[in-house]
Order: C-alpha cells, then structure tokens, then sequence
C-alpha cells in the first residue's frame, strides 16, 4: 500500500541509534538541558479501501510494480469524487499519498480517452520534477508525461505543446507562458480533463491571490475552447481546505479530510539554545553573511544557526540521515558550512556528505543535488522550504527545523520529511531568539493542541486584481460575462484601467491597448529578479528576488553562494545585474533603512474608552539608506556607509491602535520612555502575529511613534508588506485581543531583564532596535488589553 507520495530514495533506513536514543545523545552535548518539551506523536496504522471498479487493469498493474497493491481510504474516496466530475480537495498529513488521489483519476481517463489531456500545478520545479519521475516510472503508454518550465530548453517546447498529455508547470509558467501563448496550446486546452494544484496551501497571502486569478483566466480560456475540466487540489492539512480551496479556483469544492494512511511514530522535541554568558561574543566563527538570525543583535542565547549546524553534524556523525530546514538562503549556507567544517574536523572527508540546497541555484545545481539526495550520496542537507514540498525523501531519519517555519501548516509538513515507510523519526525545533519561537518552546499546547491556520487570500485585492484584468484582456478581450468569473471589485477595477489607458471600451468588450503585454509580478517581491555576476569571469553565480535586492546586493554587501563569500561592487537596478568578487571578510553587512506611514483611509474600528483598534488602508514609504559593517567574530559595530538607492512607495492595509497619553502615564509610562514603549510593542506584537495568520515577520512592517500627526495619539502601527494588502492585517484586526494577548504574555515570561531577541529586539529594525523598554511594553500592552473588548 502507498505510503509516500512519489518517488523514493533508493537506500534504506541507515542503521543507526533510535530516535529516544538519538535526541538522549544530543541533550547531553552541553551542561545545561536545551529541551522545553518532548511529544511523541504515537503510530498509526492504515485503512485500506478496494481499488474502484473504474480504474482500468493497466493501472491498476502499473501501481502494483511500484509496490502499490491498494489504495487508502483517503485516497479512493477523493479519487472517486474527482472521476465523477466534483471538484475535490484532499487535505491530509505529510507521506499520506495525496499523489495518487489525483493520478489515480487523471491517469485512467487518460487511459479511457486518448485524446484527453491533464495539467499538473506545483509550487517549486522540485516538486514537478518530483512528480514527473513518479508518472514516468508507470510506464503507461501514451501518457507522455513532462515537464514544462523555465528550465526546459526551447528546441523540447513545441514537442511538449503537440505531443505531451500530461504536463506539470507551475504557476509562474501557466502565468507568463502558456496562457499569453493559449493559441499554441488551443489543441491541449480543448482537451483537458483535469487540472491538478499540487500543496495548494501554500498559495497564500498576494501570491495566493495572483494565482487565484491565473486560475480564473485558465477557466476562461478553457471555456473559450469548449472544455470544463475537474479541479484537484492536494493540500497538508489546515483549516477550513474547502473555504481556501473554492477562494482560489472560484468554484466549489468537496474536502477529503480524514487521514487513512500508516503512519510511523514521531518523537518532537522543542529545543531552546542556551543563554550565552554576559558579554559573550558569538560562540563560533562563521563565514561572513547576514543571515536573518540575530547575530547582528547583543547574543541572548546562542545562534539558532550555530545550534542547528552542530546538531546536524552531531547526527551525519551518527550515521543519521537528517534534513535541516533553515529559514533563509543565507543560513542553510551557514548552516551547511558550519556543519562540513565540524565533520572535517572530527572525520576528514566526512564533510563531503553535507550540502545546501536552495532557491537560486542554477538548474544543473540543483538537479545534481537533488540526484545526490535520491541516491543517497548525501547523508546531511541544509534547505531552505524549497524542499518542504520537493523531493519525496524516504529513508530520512531526523528533521531539524531552525527556527518556526511561519505556520504550523509548514511545520508538520517539515516534520513529516522523515519517518517515512513507517520508520521512527526524529524531529527537532531549534528556536530563534525571537519572540515567537520562545513562546511556541514554552507554549507546547500552542503547537501540539491547537488547530492547523486556514490559508489567507484575498483575490478582491485590486492591487492584484487589476493587473490580472489586464492580463486577462490581452490574452482575449474582456465581456461582462467574463467580470463575474474574477469577483468583487472587477468592474470597479476595468473602469480604472480604463481611465488608465490601459482597456478600451468597445461593444464588444474591453481590449488591452498596447502591443506589449501586461508585466506582472505573480509572488509580489517587488520586480523582477536580480541577477549576480561574477565580474571577473561573468558567471552567473544565482538570482535574488527584486524586492531583497536593496537589503542583499547593496554595493558593499557581502553575498554568499555555496559557501563561498562575495562582496558586491555595484548592484544595477535598471539591467538587473548586481556584480560581484570572490572575497572573505571579517566583516558582515547589515542594511539600514528608514520608514514613514500615513493614514489613508479606516475601514473599521473599535472605540474602547481610552484605546482605540482601527484597520485601514495607509501609504508607506521607505528607503535603505546606509548599512553597517560588523566583526564576525565580536559583533563589534566597524562603521556605518552610506547608500544611494531609490525610495520605495507602498500602499497597503494596516492594523493600528492608540491609547491616551493619560492612560500611560496613569499605567506608570512616564512621557519620555513612551517612544521604547511602543517600539518593543511594535517589535513584538510583528513577531507574534504569525500565530493568528498565515504569514512570517518578514510578510509584515511596523512603524510605532509618541505621536503620529494622523491619530495625534501614541501610536502602534502593523501592516502588510504587499501592496493593497495580504489578508494578514485583516487578521490581525478580527483576533486583535488574542493575538495582543500573547504578545504580552511573551514579554513577560522572556528571562532578560531588559529585552533581548527573545521578546522585543528585531532583527529587520532599522533604528538598530533603540530605544526599547521592555516593561513599559507589558504597561502599555496592559491598557490596551484591559479596555479591548474580547
């Protein structure tokens, strides 16, 4: 019976110490226990269910010499829905065999009718590339599987439009491929069946909204061509799989929720790096990076990074197969180096068996990588999610997780990396100094007891929607009938294109005025990718994504690429190209920038005495404007440099309260310590409010003053980093009394006296985290908590 859902590592389990046994090992490396909380997550046996009467012989055959024999409850009963015509989503756990709930269906009317087609969505080429081995590996004649992408060479693309009946891509590629060019792909359109969306859950905030409208104009063209195909969503569990589902298809859909898989024992443990004596510099040197971890802050504890690195060498020592996840690309290099360098010092060579994976490598990097892990070349590897949802890694015996990946969504789905086939596993969450990781390590029953996030989206954004109208126009002119297809706020949004100049009214409908089509960024990072080019040899070393280019390719900043550090000498944001040299400072850079907010308009507020909550719409506008240059091995701060880079302008939705500056001073905040009253809050509250919403620190802003000239009142402000907004400030606003709540009980229960990374220091603060008043903090969230209604 299938209890992954694709395709496997080649080598078994590695022999090695149990997963009690191994975390027992790994408690006893230091003096003081780093361990919060153990939960053992117990096994589960399966629930098998009969093949359907529908599935043909073949298939049936060809799942069996994949070691198939039947399918899951789970499986059958979502396979089924979807061959009858209903649009389904199956949201269960990680290793559940979501792929066959869609291939099972797909494949048999492939099979049925050879002429139909199927198009297969994934969030990363990893994944797609994942799933084409699975398909390919049946061997079902006719099917043509492949794979279309930005890494597919030219001279193989019109093969796939003509011949290929089973296509996987991504959205990015439906977006700014095949649906500009749906009159190459009319013969395949007309045909399609279904349309799979592969780990729907993380299309999410503007993301999830843009690629809910590519969804609409791919049912839109469909339709044009006389096809209606079946919708299937896989999804890990979360909350509400139905409601997020039909948000981003448009249409209604079924939910498979119970899980009928096997499942092998977890032992979870929550791990908290140790305080680091007063005035302790960083405890280990490592290569010259900024990384998102705090390093750059006073060391509280010691480096979720550092931990992390000496954890997955402690397991590769062990013969433990192990996946680190690291939040950042800078880190998993970190993580990855720090790691090979300990091995090679204990065992030379033994480092070889450790590499970092991320986004940004090259394609022939990251298919020898992935090659690598398949066969089991690799005993260690340090990812960032870009193999969350990636390759099927059977034979993994130990996940660590650095730092909360942001929902408890991703966290199980990180978890479920090892295990596999019914094996024992290990996970392992490595908190960050960060308010957030520190409650979660404290808070067990936050992460083991509550309910996993429902997705957020908000396909009514206009900053999204207008720009899917006018991409929808070019591909075929707009008709009213087609402006029920996209939502609320469609004719709103063509009437402003419209007065843009961009649509032009004619009986017949709305057509896009220029000969160039529309360009728009589907993941809302701020323009298109930057390139990095070794200026010596013109090589391309990676890309970073537009809207990080300011923080990681300033001139002067230094940019690591397996391992191996650079410094950048000039970053063009016009061509896109940042070059750089090969160079190993002492130093790391950490940029600076400055942020002013006006209101716009409120949508809604909530009038509590003294405090007031309000979310509205606001106009932020920021700009980097120097960096500084640190001792890598003290922290110690060399000098600041000036930046010369463009302002940025951003329109989106905020969150935001007030209070009464009589209400501070009657709570004990006196006048001039309100300004590091507000800004620990601020700084908290940010790092808190990824536990009422699917986002991370780095989705959102803040901006906190003792008076803003638009609420002439002390002032907190929270908002979306995307323009028009993300879902998350909404959010926020509806569970506005819980989500304070935890902040408060996070700075209050944090062990440094004056604040540190742990509750009110921010890695992303450009006021260099000053000033801050950690209990003023807890005074202000007080008032805010005692007038706020529930």
């Amino acid at each position: 019976m299938e209890s992954s859902s694709a395709a496997t590592v080649s080598a078994g389990p590695s022999p090695g110490p149990t997963p009690a046994d191994l975390l027992r090992r790994l408690r006893a490396r230091g003096a003081a226990d780093p361990v919060t909380h153990v939960e053992r997550v117990p096994a589960r046996p399966g629930v098998p269910a009969p093949w359907p009467s529908w599935a043909p012989p073949e298939l049936r055959a060809a799942f069996a010499r994949r070691g198939v024999v039947a399918p899951w409850q789970h499986q059958a009963q979502a396979a089924t829905l979807a061959y009858e015509g209903e649009h389904v989503v199956v949201a269960t756990g990680t290793a559940s065999g979501k792929s066959l709930a869609y291939q099972l269906p797909a494949l048999a009317t492939l099979l049925a009718d050879p002429r139909a087609t199927v198009l297969y969505l994934a969030p990363t080429k990893a994944l797609a590339a994942d799933q084409l081995r699975a398909v390919a590996a049946l061997e079902l004649e006719g099917v043509r599987p492949a794979c279309y992408d930005g890494d597919t060479p030219r001279t193989e693309r019109e093969w796939i439009r003509r011949h290929s009946r089973f296509v996987l891509t991504n959205p990015d590629m439906l977006h700014h491929g095949v649906l500009p060019g749906h009159a190459q792909w009319s013969g395949f359109l007309r045909r399609l069946a279904y349309v799979v969306i592969d780990e729907c859950h993380t299309y999410r905030g503007v993301f999830g909204s843009h690629v809910a409208h590519v969804l609409r104009r791919l049912r839109r063209q469909c339709a044009r061509f006389g096809s209606t195909p079946v919708f299937v969503l896989a999804s890990a569990t979360s909350g509400d799989p139905s409601t997020a589902a039909g948000r981003l298809t448009g249409l209604p859909v079924t939910a498979v929720t119970e899980d009928a898989s096997p499942r092998g024992g977890v032992t979870f443990a929550l791990w908290e790096p140790p305080l680091l004596p007063p005035d302790s510099g960083p405890s280990a040197p490592v290569p010259p990076q900024s990384t998102g971890d705090h390093d750059d802050l006073q060391q509280v504890r010691r480096s979720a990074l550092r931990e992390t690195a000496d954890l997955l060498a402690d397991t590769v020592a062990e013969g433990v197969r192990t996946l680190a996840f690291v939040r950042s690309r800078k880190g998993a290099e970190v993580v990855a180096a720090n790691a090979r360098r300990a091995l090679d010092d204990a065992v030379p060579g033994l480092g070889d068996r450790v590499a970092a994976y991320r986004g940004g490598y090259l394609r022939e990097e990251r298919r020898e990588l992935e090659r690598a892990l398949l066969h089991g070349d690799l005993l260690g590897l340090a990812s960032t999610n870009a193999l969350e949802l990636g390759v099927d890694l059977v034979g993994l015996d130990a996940v660590l997780i650095c730092g909360y990946p942001g929902t408890r969504a991703s966290l199980w789905q990180q978890a479920g990396r090892a295990g596999r086939s019914g094996q024992e596993a290990l996970a392992v969450l490595v908190a960050r100094d960060d308010p957030l990781d520190t409650y979660l390590v404290h808070h067990p029953e936050a992460i083991f007891g509550a309910p996993v996030e429902a997705t957020v989206l908000d396909p009514a954004n206009p900053y999204v929607l207008a720009p899917q109208l006018a991409c929808a126009a070019f591909e075929a002119p707009l008709t009213p009938a087609d402006l029920s297809l996209f939502g609320d706020g469609a004719k709103e949004a063509v009437d402003q294109l419209v007065a843009a100049g961009a649509l032009r009214q004619r009986p017949t409908g709305w057509y896009w005025r220029h000969r160039e089509r529309p360009e728009v960024d589907l993941r809302g990072e701020g323009g298109a990718p930057v390139c990095v080019v070794e200026s010596s040899t013109g090589r391309l070393l990676g890309t970073v994504d537009g809207g990080s280019s300011h923080f990681l390719l300033h001139s002067g900043a230094v940019y690591l690429h397996q391992g191996v550090s650079y410094v950048v000498d000039d970053l063009d944001l016009v061509d896109g190209c940042a070059l750089v040299h090969a160079e190993e400072p002492d130093w790391s850079t950490h940029a600076r920038d400055v942020t002013d907010l006006s209101v716009v308009s409120v949508r809604s507020y909530v009038d509590a005495g003294p405090v007031g909550m309000f979310l509205g719409e606001v106009d932020v506008t920021s700009q980097v404007v120097s960096y500084q240059r640190r001792r890598i091995a003290t922290g110690e701060v060399i000098d600041t440099r000036p930046l010369d880079l463009p302002t940025r302008e951003l329109r989106t939705v905020a969150v935001w309260f007030t209070l009464s500056p009589q209400s501070l001073t009657l709570a004990g905040v006196q006048p001039a310590d309100v300004p590091g009253a507000l800004h620990a809050a601020e700084h908290a509250a940010i790092g808190l409010l990824p536990l009422m919403a699917t986002c991370d620190r780095w989705d959102i802003g803040g901006l906190s003053t003792a008076v803003h000239p638009d609420t002439e009142a002390p002032t907190v402000f929270v908002y979306d980093g995307h323009p028009g907004g993300a879902g998350f400030a909404e959010r926020a606003y509806g569970t506005a009394s819980a989500w304070l709540r935890a902040t408060r009980d996070a700075i209050a229960e944090c062990g440094c006296e004056s604040g540190c990374p742990s509750c009110v220091q921010s890695p992303k603060c450009g006021n260099g985290n000053n000033p801050l008043s950690k209990p003023d903090a807890i005074r202000v969230l007080d008032v805010v908590l005692a007038n706020l209604p529930e």
